[in-house]
């Protein structure tokens, strides 16, 4: 994922309390979960994600 397509995404889920995961969209929500930036919660039908302090120390660096 570039980095700029990682940073407006990240943007938008700080922006929401939780953003919920959009069809089709699932593989680029679990590379930003792998890299630790963003939790998904997979614990209802539809899953969301927030992010992570690591997510935001990302965003802040930019």
């Amino acid at each position: 994922m570039e980095k700029e397509a990682m940073i407006s995404l990240l943007e938008i889920i700080d922006q929401q309390v939780s953003s919920s995961i959009l069809g089709g969209m699932e593989e680029t929500y679990e590379e930003l979960e792998k890299l630790g930036y963003i939790r998904i919660n997979r614990d209802s039908v539809q899953h969301s994600a927030s992010i992570t302090p690591a997510g935001l120390n990302f965003l802040n660096q930019q």
